[in-house]
């Protein structure tokens, strides 16, 4: 069998709808202009094993023309070169190439792990000529597993001679150990988180008392403290100890009063300040669609409704935190809005609030502030009994003062109560609004430290976010093991199978997300597989779950190589663009190529380059020539394409000989 795995992104006619996005990462792909020849070809690599192949030749071809060049690059550049290509599929100036490639090496008799590699590569290019098959699985079972695990990931499709069979069940066994490795279930859905935004809480407002509620308490309490002093001080002239000790008992009671009463006032205040988070929310305008305010509605009934407490219904639940959604809503809304801070980054702070007021419906704690502010029996029984107090003693204190001074004493008594009066509700007031403020710093602050706990341990959730290299490997794991399914349930053996490649789409809903200078990743794909055999092609539509790891075939086409009469693409690569295959009686198959490039541009990165990136990702070009030589030339591509390449080949083996012999 020949099966390159060439790929293409590309959109049904199905709408497409982005959940989310996310860039992160770091500067993994970033080349500084003045980089050494030896940089530009490990940030090469870095791009081969994200199965970007064209662009890693690029940089490696850059290091060998400025003078880095080893056994280790050779055998990079050959990978660059050949990778999910079959030796048939290679074009003139890629025969020209890989002449030139094998022509600049000398000798290769080394020990070293890539010169190794290096033998065992030119080693399956010259088995295109010889039979010498178990020399070739010798050398490959003996390498590393470096160089082993590469050869198998990039050339597992590359001969048509006897070792086919062998190499492709290798490769087909690697990608079936390497699907679910390096705990893929677990992992993949973090790719597709953004970078979170740092924990804020809600802004303490500060203690407000204005000017004239200070006035008014200390114009009353100094008026009150002078008239009852006047009092006291007809009472101390007239001499009688029982309305003296009256006196200090209306006092004493009058500071038990205020002292005990400010608590009860402050605790009452503060239990209805916090119950209007759980009252049922009044009725607002709806926020713009596609604002700031509407995504965190919509995160917040999301995971309201994702995480319903254990044996409570979601009516029920929902109905019963209504209040409290809408109070914390408001507050995220409130704190992130002014700062260009995009909803989804802060799904974990969402996350954590609900799971906080779940966990408190199932301990039956969120309403436990009721006790705490439940004013005690002994403040109230003190504040009773000072106001009996006070009653009883001015009953004797007032008509002692009356009887000293008559106008001076009723006058004394008169402001006495008046400015009493109003010196308390001002003392209440000023008191219970600094008593807030301090509950309050003391609550945001326990808020900030839980939150800023959840979102370290978000943070470290993330750091086992994978590389972008480990998505290109799981996915061509994927690719990889559909083929072997398809070719399975077509009852082919790989020696039947010419070649085969992909079209590959985000599904019509999906996550997606990239790293800076990398290709879009998606959650969902939709993929059009295509075999190419000699009776004609096979098509297979897939539905695959790549953040899940499961798949489903929706529908299976067969048609002759004569039945394809145009293979073409609409638009802009930067932009979006259709890929059309139109058979000769039957519909046309319009699929959606790339998406526009223009969200999230990173500084340092330009249309250009991420439209690029991601079609050599996709294998576009691959599988365009592909696709576009069968449509020129039906089934006789295949053999045209053999004799165009058959002189070329036969000039390598020679020099291949001379190298490995």
């Amino acid at each position: 069998m020949t099966t390159p795995t060439t790929t293409n992104v590309a959109q049904g006619d199905a709408h497409v709808g982005v959940q989310a996005q996310a860039i992160h990462g770091d500067v993994y792909y970033q080349l500084p202009p003045d980089a050494s020849p030896k940089e530009r070809f490990r940030t090469g690599v870095k791009y081969l094993d994200a199965r970007m192949p064209g662009r890693a030749r690029e940089l490696i071809e850059e290091a060998v023309a400025r003078g880095y060049e080893t056994d280790e690059v050779r055998f990079h550049w050959l990978l660059a070169l050949l990778s999910g290509r079959t030796l048939r599929q290679l074009g003139s100036e890629d025969l020209i190439t890989l002449s030139t490639i094998c022509g600049r090496i000398t000798r290769v008799h080394g020990r070293g792990e890539w010169t190794a590699g290096l033998r065992s590569v030119l080693r399956l290019l010259n088995s295109v000529n010889t039979a010498d098959s178990e020399l070739v699985v010798k050398e490959l079972d003996e390498l590393g597993p470096r160089q082993r695990d590469k050869i198998l990931d990039h050339l597992g499709v590359l001969l048509e001679g006897p070792l086919e069979d062998q190499l492709w069940h290798r490769s087909v066994e690697r990608a079936r150990a390497g699907r679910m490795a390096r705990d893929r279930a677990a992992r993949v859905s973090l790719f597709f988180q953004p970078v979170p935004a740092g924990p804020r809480g809600p802004e303490v407002r500060p203690a407000s008392i204005s000017v004239a509620e200070w006035l008014r308490l200390g114009v009353a309490g100094a008026l009150c403290v002078l008239a009852a002093g006047y009092a006291g001080w007809l009472l101390l002239r007239r001499g009688e100890p029982s309305a003296l000790l009256a006196y200090l008992v209306v006092v004493a009671a009058t500071v038990a009063l205020l002292v005990g009463g400010a608590d009860w006032h402050f605790q009452r205040e503060r239990l209805r300040a916090l119950d209007e988070r759980f009252a049922p929310p009044r009725q607002r305008r709806t926020p713009p669609a596609g604002g700031f305010a509407r995504k965190v509605d919509r995160l917040f009934d999301r995971y309201f409704g994702r995480y319903v407490p254990r044996g409570t219904g979601r009516s029920e639940w929902l109905k019963g935190t209504a209040g409290i959604r809408r109070h914390l809503r408001d507050e995220l809304v409130e704190a992130y809005r002014e700062q260009r801070v995009d909803a989804d980054r802060i799904a974990w702070l969402v996350r954590h609030l609900v799971s906080d007021v779940r966990q408190g419906w199932e301990k039956d704690t969120l309403t436990a502030y009721r006790a705490e502010l439940r004013t005690p029996v002994a403040t109230r029984a003190l504040c009773l009994v000072a106001l009996i107090a006070i009653v009883a003693g001015s009953l004797r204190v007032v008509p002692a003062a009356v009887a000293v001074a008559p106008f001076g004493g009723a006058v004394s008594i008169l402001v006495t109560v008046v400015a009493g009066v109003i010196g308390t509700r001002a003392w209440l007031r000023v008191t219970t609004e600094r008593r807030r403020a301090r509950a309050d710093e003391i609550e945001c602050a326990r808020q900030r430290a839980a939150r800023q706990s959840a979102y370290e341990r978000w943070q470290k959730t993330l750091s086992r976010r994978p590389s972008d290299a480990e998505m290109a490997f799981w996915l061509e794991c994927d690719r990889k093991l559909l083929v072997d399914e398809a070719m399975r349930q077509y009852r082919l053996r790989p020696s039947q199978v010419i070649a085969h490649a992909f079209i590959e789409a985000p599904a019509s809903s999906y996550k997606r997300a990239r790293i800076p200078r990398g290709p879009w990743r998606y959650s969902r794909y939709r993929l059009l597989l295509f075999l190419l055999t000699d009776d004609g092609v096979r098509q297979v539509d897939i539905d695959l779950d790549f953040e899940g790891g499961g798949w489903r075939g929706t529908q299976r086409l067969n048609y002759r190589f004569d039945a394809v009469a145009a293979v073409r693409i609409h638009g802009i690569a930067a932009r979006h663009q259709t890929f059309e295959l139109t058979l000769v009686n039957g519909a046309p198959i319009d699929v959606r190529v790339t998406e526009s490039m223009d969200e999230g541009i990173q500084p340092g990165e330009d249309l250009r380059t991420l439209s690029e990136a991601t079609l050599d990702a996709s294998g576009l070009a691959h599988t365009l020539d592909l696709l576009e030589g069968i449509a020129a030339e039906g089934k006789q591509w295949i053999h045209h394409q053999h004799g165009r390449t058959k002189d070329r080949l036969d000039e390598l083996a020679a020099t291949l000989s001379g190298l490995i012999d």
